[in-house]
């Protein structure tokens, strides 16, 4: 399950709608063109581009918060924040269009598994746990997975995301070609389950609090609930290794800079929030404040420090892509993340 509406690849006026914020944010961010590095008083910025996974969101607010607050500048880095068009930021860092980006397990994992593998790896788990799992209004009388029998799944295409389903289903003694799987589109999540959907995979900072702000009765079965392997990072910030390997010293001086930013919004969500919005107006304010809270408990729970990732998740994720054919090679799972450029 891809972070934040997991891309939406099919969702062209969502994506243009993205581009033109992005171009807006470079715009009001005073971000430098990308010819060169920019000169702060004696010192030279290095220009540094990080492609994010889908519009702004919660997600991303502690790269927006170590912009804002200057570490990156502190790190002598001048970072520009964008938002993918039409490709994924994984392939995007691949190809050298970016030198950070926000991706996922399965993504990461897919890349270079390929014949010629991607040169992408993880370089800090934004978050701890899957914060996502399945919606459905609470009239629908969905209780449990053993409650799918016949009814409709509203997802967006990803070849995964109905894996994953399938799974759960039958591991609840539910026949997964009994469940009918349609493509959302670009239909928001509340009115995909007022017509004919029945349940849909959401997020618990974002899709969650905008039922909980429409006064939505629902149920919601988080999908790290129905195996270990689904408790995977989502999202992580990855980086092209190819620059790791040019330039370790800026990968190490950007990621400790982002986790300050992420050590921020741990301490501080309200000011984050601000700081998000601050970047982003067009953000809902509701969804950003509340969100925010979620997640600033959730970034480094269960974990030493932010960023932090362990070989045996990861080892999980990929097990169940490789049983379900999703993966075009066996893979080594170390060499999909590293924690040598997370602060000592």
């Amino acid at each position: 399950m891809r972070q934040v509406r997991k891309h939406r690849t099919g969702s062209s006026k969502k994506m243009v709608k993205a581009l033109a914020l992005a171009a807006a944010l470079c715009v009001a961010g005073g971000t430098a063109a990308a010819s060169g590095a920019v000169e702060v008083g004696a010192a030279e910025m290095q220009p540094v581009t990080v492609l994010l996974d889908w519009t702004p969101n919660t997600n991303h607010t502690g790269i927006y918060v170590a912009k804002e607050l200057g570490y990156y500048e502190q790190a002598g880095l001048d970072v520009n924040i964008e938002v993918p068009y039409a490709e994924t930021a994984t392939q995007l860092v691949a190809t050298g269009k970016g030198d950070f980006g926000i991706s996922n397990t399965e993504d990461t994992l897919s890349a270079i598994s390929l014949k010629d593998p991607m040169p992408v790896k993880s370089v800090a788990a934004i978050i701890q746990h899957n914060t996502s799992g399945f919606v459905s209004l609470k009239e629908e009388g969905i209780e449990s997975p053993a409650d799918w029998a016949g009814k409709t799944y509203g997802g967006y295409g990803g070849t995964l995301e109905e894996k994953v389903v399938r799974k759960i289903a039958a591991d609840n003694g539910v026949d997964p070609d009994s469940i009918r799987f349609v493509d959302l589109g670009d239909t928001d999540t509340l009115t995909s389950l007022q017509n004919d959907i029945d349940f849909i995979w959401v997020f618990e900072a974002a899709e969650l609090i905008g039922l909980q702000k429409a006064g939505v009765e629902y149920n919601y079965l988080p999908v790290r609930d129905y195996g270990d392997a689904f408790d995977y990072y989502t999202p992580v910030l990855i980086a092209n290794t190819n620059v790791a390997a040019e330039n370790p010293q800026m990968v190490t001086d950007f990621v400790m800079a982002t986790a300050r930013g992420y050590a921020y919004a741990i301490e501080n969500p309200e000011e984050a929030a601000d700081i998000l919005l601050g970047a982003v107006p067009e953000l809902d304010e509701t969804i950003v404040r509340e969100g925010q809270k979620y997640l600033s408990e959730r970034y480094a729970q269960d974990a030493p420090q932010w960023g932090w990732q362990e070989a045996d998740v990861w080892q999980k994720y990929a097990d169940f892509m490789d049983e379900n054919g999703m993966l075009e090679n066996p893979i080594d799972v170390n060499t999909a993340f590293t924690t040598e450029f997370l602060p000592k």
